[in-house]
């Protein structure tokens, strides 16, 4: 028969209470420990001029790397719920008309257009047309909507918030096709709705003219919507597209997780998305450390886009300013000065680096596990996506999505999309590099005015807090190109972030 408490030896009672005192404590110490296995860290031991970074690298810098956060677990939970194919209940309202939109740019850039647009047609009660991707840009990417996204996910998905169709209905294609952007039938309208605009210009000035056209079509997607002074509700809508509703197909998704998985296989990774492509070189007018024959082919290109509208372009006062993308060679040093060293797995999210293997070979020395996604599975899994920019960029945003560590060498769309992904899930570590202070730094140590001991600990100190911590959002009234982007830092959606200002 079992003893009671009571009838214990208090002897007994003691050694019971110890021992479980000491599991509770055993089971605390392997929680930790398996907390701490996750997290990524530098080998400290180096070698040449970064023998002593490992001293000067603070702690701070790099704690925190790796692991799933409970905003993460959550947005892996409503993705597991949503594939029971429980759908929310269709919002009941009356449309004013069809919105039909053509986004252009590169793939990020497009999926920000794609939120804003579904946030303007759910303020005006519009019924919003499945959004074209442009197809005459720089890539020539002839890809569908339909080619990246999950379109019926994608329309399900909002029913509760705005009506979404395939296309437009036949009545309508006659009128679409006969009616110019300057027409007074009544039929469709072609326009560019004014950039970074608040909800009191699409109430009052486009709203109206659903009163004469049964269609308008904006032909021009771009920053339409303004960063702040928006409604709560509205951004969290642009939130909800962004993060939810746009799942890329199941092909791209599959491709995208073989990927990670077979990167984690070997440990964790950095995601370097290294902007040194022809394309924004061309358009930046950045030629830092570029041949005279290359310079001129750069400037060629640059005038051959007309909606390039930068021609002449000083590339020295540009670099200086911070508006030019890291090369390879400043990339090497910059990561080797916040303390990776060569057993770090980087892996290459982006298009071929121009200059090929001869510009990118000091940064292949200086890290020979250098991945591209060409090498890390059978190639004929890419026939499909090959002469698709844009659906490779999305394979390219998954891995960097998941990454232990992001690191963008030029703040362009996937910089700030993907900056604002891993904010949303957990203020994941996103080492967003302050380009005009390094140019200095970089300069500095190249002429031999700093040791590489004093350049290394230039690059943390400036770094300390552009990690992708929880911050408010910059803004500067009447300059919203020089103020925060919304969709780099949307923490009208993100936890433990207070006294930020909110609309509505």
């Amino acid at each position: 028969m079992a003893m009671s408490l009571a009838q214990m030896p208090r002897g007994k009672i003691r050694v019971c209470f110890v021992a479980g005192c000491c599991g509770v404590l055993l089971w605390a110490c392997v929680l930790q420990l398996l907390s701490l296995g996750r997290l990524w860290c530098c080998s400290w031991s180096s070698s040449g001029n970064n023998s002593s970074a490992a001293t000067l690298v603070p702690t701070r810098l790099i704690s925190g790397i790796g692991g799933s956060s409970s905003r993460f677990s959550n947005l892996k939970a409503k993705s597991d719920s949503e594939k029971d194919n429980t759908l929310p209940p269709p919002r009941i309202y009356k449309s004013n008309g069809y919105l039909r939109v053509s986004c252009n740019g590169g793939l990020n850039q497009m999926r920000s257009e794609i939120c804003d647009m579904v946030a303007i047609a759910r303020l005006l009660n519009l019924t919003l047309v499945v959004p074209e991707l442009d197809k005459k840009s720089f890539w020539a990417d002839q890809s569908n909507f339909g080619d990246i996204f999950d379109v019926s996910y994608f329309i399900d998905s909002l029913r509760d918030e705005v009506r979404i169709v395939k296309r437009l209905p036949k009545r309508y294609n006659k009128l679409d096709s006969n009616t110019s952007s300057n027409s007074t039938s009544i039929g469709t309208l072609r326009m560019a709705p004014v950039s970074w605009s608040d909800e009191k210009y699409y109430l009052e000035q486009i709203l109206p003219l659903f009163n004469k056209f049964k269609v308008i079509h904006f032909n021009k997607t771009d920053a339409r919507l303004a960063n702040n002074g928006i409604d709560i509700s509205l951004q969290k809508l642009r939130c909800r597209v962004n993060f939810h509703a746009l799942r890329f197909t199941p092909e791209i998704k599959k491709l995208g997780d073989k990927l990670v998985q077979a990167i984690r296989k070997r440990g964790s990774y950095v995601a370097l998305h290294l902007r040194y492509e022809m394309d924004m070189l061309a358009f930046s007018g950045c030629n830092h450390d570029c041949s005279p024959e290359e310079a001129e082919e750069l400037k060629r290109m640059r005038y051959a886009y007309p909606w390039w509208r930068e021609k002449e372009i000083d590339s020295k006062a540009k670099r200086l300013q911070g508006l030019c993308p890291l090369t390879p060679e400043e990339t090497s040093l910059v990561l080797k000065a916040l303390g990776f060293d060569n057993n770090t797995q980087i892996y290459i999210a982006a298009g071929e680096t121009y200059g090929g293997h001869k510009r990118i070979k000091v940064l292949q020395e200086a890290f020979p596990y250098l991945l591209r996604k060409e090498m890390l599975v059978d190639k004929e899994l890419f026939s499909k996506f090959q002469n698709h920019s844009s659906q490779m960029a999305a394979i390219d945003f998954m891995v960097s999505v998941a990454s232990d560590v992001f690191i963008p060498t030029y703040d362009g769309n996937m910089a700030k999309v993907v900056e604002g992904f891993r904010r949303y899930q957990g203020y994941q570590k996103s080492i967003l590099l302050d380009r005009r202070k390094l140019v200095e730094h970089l300069d500095l140590y190249k002429n031999k005015t700093l040791s590489w001991d004093e350049f290394a600990k230039a690059v943390q100190q400036t770094h300390e807090r552009s990690l992708g911590q929880p911050a408010c959002r910059r803004q500067i009234p009447n300059k919203p190109k020089e103020e925060d982007y919304f969709y780099a830092n949307p923490y009208e959606c993100l936890s433990n972030l207070t006294g930020c200002a909110i609309s509505g």
